[in-house]
């Protein structure tokens, strides 16, 4: 079972870039600081071509990480959305970019509707996730299965954890002007 940790000791654990699993609105994810998102592909045996997702406490904790230019169609729709189970793809480079999409030009972003994980997101800032699964199975769906796939990954607690959808985030990507719906509801997100 993995040890359930408070938020202060969970904030330890990513200072010293170790991944975390944390709860959300949808499905448990896994979390790292970006520059230790390799660890993530390497717990999920999941290919490097497959981005991880920067989550962040609010719109403006993601626009100051990334420091790029917005839009006003992009944040009207993050305003719009978040907190929520959706995730906006936007072009995007720079080094966070780099780091969750190796050789990509675009980056997932979400804020969770979670208040413990926005609370988390607020001290320790922006973190890689993704959900909590080996590559190419369903995710898990609560802190037990997340603990039973990773033991040795450190939850936060204290359990239980708010309720969840069990479904993942919408995906959503812009391109052309315009948004594309990318992901409705998949049986598992690999």
């Amino acid at each position: 079972m993995s040890p359930i940790l408070s938020m202060e000791a969970l904030l330890l654990c990513l200072q010293r870039d170790e991944p975390v699993i944390i709860p959300t609105d949808t499905v448990p994810g896994l979390a790292t600081r970006p520059c230790a998102a390799q660890k993530i592909w390497t717990l999920k045996q999941r290919p490097r071509q497959k981005p991880l997702i920067l989550m962040g406490a609010d719109l403006a904790q993601l626009e100051q990480a990334l420091a790029s230019p917005w839009l006003p169609e992009w944040h009207q729709e993050a305003e719009r959305v978040w907190p929520g189970p959706v995730t906006l793809v936007l072009p995007m480079v720079g080094p966070i970019c780099e780091a969750l999409n190796p050789g990509g030009v675009s980056l997932g972003l979400r804020v969770p509707a979670c208040a413990r994980t926005q609370e988390l997101l607020r001290h320790a800032g922006p973190m890689a996730t993704t959900s909590v699964n080996r590559s190419g199975e369903a995710p898990a769906l609560t802190a037990e299965e997340a603990s039973l796939l990773f033991p040795e990954i450190p939850l936060l607690g204290p359990l239980p954890w708010p309720p969840n959808s069990g479904i993942p985030s919408q995906v959503r990507a812009w391109s052309d002007g315009g948004w594309s719906v990318l992901r409705v509801q998949p049986s598992n997100i690999g």
